[in-house]
């Protein structure tokens, strides 16, 4: 098998990353971060922090939520929701239909939730008739909350909050609506306060084009009165410790300073885009490579088109294909990155992130790549199949951005 790599070990030209994230960091946002250490109890560091978060909550859609920035992950923020607003044995209602849901269900367990769970496939969205079934026969309020994954990173499906919500509405209960919007926040369509939605959870290294290194979560009025009455045992992440941030913009603990002017950066980018143009530049491009594994005769793993990711489409391999192979050829050959198939779809799936910075030559790359490495780990597939496919629907002359996105 031949190698694109030398001897000497040294690999030319930029390393293509299509994973869904952390994703591909502006130039712009890089050079926002390269800055000198300051003081972050300084008389000019509070407006950064306020600023943040006035854009956030429009990232969010909420006029009455309040954004909390933790310095650590979107993990970290998953349980700080947890933990502020619920109690032990609390009992939560959440469908399982992927990696990053079952992650939550889990940590839901291990902080001492009665996890009510809805099994459904891989490739399935939140089943919205079964959560309304259930939540119909709760008839004594025990479910205290809904977890929903909004977009199932793992199987490139993004279920429907809305219809979420209007079943707690139709049902006449009064649980949470918990909302894990790591991988649309910024890039699929996300209204907090139109969806009803109480902790909304995402991350900076997607959407929001920075690394990783903060857990971002928007929490509705109720969810914060659902604080005063949580007995979570809790520290690092209490709610109340972080009032002085909303209110000031200072953190109660050392805040990731050079990571929060990458952020301003990058807010600034979908101002000037706009967020609806972010949103419809992301369902564009998504349309572009689920037509190009049309063209390649291969399925996604989402079962339908309505359930179709705009930041992430997992990609079945043909019988007698390893997905892995088809990784492992586009890394050491091409110097591309394409996501895994995680747990149970290992193996069975590879990904391509298409979300933050990205146009449509990137995702035209992607797929040549893609194309080359799935003939040579065996698929019967015709080169430029895909390309093709892609670049008729990109070409339909489409609406083009007064910002250079991903051209500096």
């Amino acid at each position: 098998m031949h190698s694109s790599i030398p001897r000497t070990g040294l690999r030319t030209g930029t390393n293509h990353l299509f994973i869904p994230g952390p994703t591909n960091i502006p130039e712009p946002v890089r050079r926002a971060m390269n800055v000198a250490m300051e003081d972050q109890r300084g008389p000019e560091f509070g407006a950064l922090g306020l600023g943040i978060l006035a854009d956030l909550k429009r990232i969010f859609r909420t006029e009455t939520a309040r954004v909390i920035l933790y310095p650590g992950s979107g993990t970290g923020a998953w349980e700080a929701a947890i933990t502020n607003t619920l109690n032990p044995g609390d009992r939560v209602l959440m469908a399982r239909h992927g990696q990053f849901s079952t992650l939550w269900a889990e940590m839901a367990t291990r902080l001492g939730l009665e996890v009510d769970l809805i099994d459904v496939a891989w490739g399935a969205g939140v089943p919205v008739s079964e959560v309304t079934r259930r939540l119909a026969a709760d008839r004594k309020g025990a479910i205290k909350a809904v977890f929903v994954t909004h977009n199932e990173t793992a199987t490139g499906v993004t279920s429907d909050i809305a219809a979420v919500r209007r079943a707690l509405d139709d049902c006449f209960h009064d649980a949470l609506l918990f909302v894990d919007g790591v991988s649309s926040v910024g890039s699929i369509d996300f209204r907090m306060d139109d969806w009803g939605v109480d902790l909304a959870v995402t991350g900076s290294q997607k959407g929001l084009m920075c690394p990783a290194g903060l857990g971002i979560l928007a929490v509705s009025p109720k969810a914060l009165k659902a604080s005063d009455a949580s007995t979570m045992r809790r520290a690092y992440f209490e709610f109340r410790d972080f009032a002085m941030l909303a209110d000031t913009g200072y953190f109660p603990y050392t805040p990731p300073t050079q990571l929060l002017h990458g952020l301003r950066a990058a807010l600034d980018r979908i101002q000037a885009e706009g967020l609806d143009t972010v949103l419809s530049r992301h369902a564009r491009l998504a349309e572009g490579v689920r037509r190009a594994v049309a063209a390649w005769g291969l399925q996604t793993c989402a079962e339908h088109p309505s359930l179709a990711s705009n930041t992430v489409t997992a990609i079945r391999v043909p019988e007698g294909v390893d997905a892995r192979e088809v990784i492992r050829i586009g890394h050491q050959r091409y110097n591309t990155s394409f996501g895994s198939g995680l747990s149970r779809l290992a193996g069975k799936v590879f990904r391509i992130g298409h979300l933050g910075d990205l146009n449509e030559g990137m995702c035209l790359t992607a797929l040549a790549v893609a194309e080359m490495a799935l003939v040579e780990a065996g698929a019967d597939i015709d080169f430029g199949s895909g390309v093709a496919a892609a670049q008729a629907w990109y070409a339909q002359g489409h609406s083009t951005q007064s910002l250079k996105i991903a051209a500096e």
